[in-house]
């Protein structure tokens, strides 16, 4: 059974009871309820996803079809391209996305790898900021073929757990929130196993987020998937707050960890200094 998406975090932003409108939450609870795993729902599946009536959840799909927002056949409900201005406005008009971009260009520009910068959404990284390519081996082994990653564009939604930027950005939470965050992610299933090297197990996170509170950066190889690791630092503003997670991704194969830290590391750490004034 699906994790109801309502209320699943902590606000951001606190406020009285009498200032919430709950038919709005509602209704971002199931239109948040769309993701890359249920394209497609019906009224039943959006209560579920939602943790809302099965009637409230028919009510909140046929308004958003109104407002077209969703596209619908009669029975099941899907996003329509009217949700990209959502994306598209923040990603033209936000600071930070605009602040990162020319250092992510710089980055690919320079070493020819892929530089993503991510921030953390409840139990995903959103990529809010992205330049590069990264190298695989084509399927008749004939040697490496540059080409775009699946999954790896502007908005793309990654698992925290199993990611670098992920875990750069848990990290950055205390214990106990991290400890919050782990518990309510695991309070009815485990983590999900993306590759057979996906650390799921709870108190082995916990020891993978200690290194990375220790060392400061994160590796992470094949654990989202098989045929590309990454690497990720930290960045923070001028109040020593962690805003978002600065990565690079390559093969394991071209680049392995020793290569990474010789080689990588060092360009992403100074980036991240060059961007601390403007976050």
């Amino acid at each position: 059974m699906s994790t109801p998406r309502l209320n699943t975090t902590a606000s951001p932003f606190p406020i009285a009871k009498a200032d919430r409108i709950e038919g709005m939450a509602k209704g971002m609870a199931v239109l948040e309820s769309f993701d890359t795993q249920r394209q497609r729902l019906n009224a039943t599946l959006a209560a579920e996803r939602a943790g809302i009536t099965r009637a409230a959840a028919r009510r909140h799909l046929l308004t958003l079809t109104h407002l077209g927002y969703l596209e619908t056949d009669g029975s099941y409900f899907w996003l329509a391209p009217k949700v990209l201005r959502f994306s598209g406005s923040y990603l033209a008009t936000a600071r930070l996305p605009r602040a990162v971009q020319p250092t992510l260009n710089r980055l690919a520009a320079q070493t020819q790898e892929s530089f993503s910068v991510a921030v953390l959404d409840g139990d995903e990284v959103v990529i809010i900021g992205r330049s590069g390519y990264e190298w695989r081996t084509v399927a008749d082994g004939t040697g490496p073929a540059r080409v775009l990653a699946y999954g790896l564009h502007l908005g793309a939604r990654l698992p925290a757990h199993a990611t670098s930027t992920g875990r750069v950005l848990l990290a950055a939470l205390s214990r106990t929130q991290f400890n919050e965050w782990l518990n309510q992610r695991t309070a009815t299933a485990p983590l999900p196993r993306l590759t057979l090297h996906t650390t799921t197990d709870p108190r082995k996170l916990k020891a993978v987020m200690d290194e990375v509170r220790t060392h400061d950066y994160c590796i992470a190889s094949e654990e989202h998937e098989l045929g590309v690791q990454a690497l990720a630092v930290p960045l923070r503003d001028m109040h020593g707050r962690t805003v978002a997670a600065l990565n690079v991704v390559a093969s394991p194969q071209r680049l392995p960890v020793a290569a990474l830290q010789r080689e990588l590391l060092p360009l992403l750490l100074d980036a991240a200094h060059e961007l601390r004034p403007l976050l």
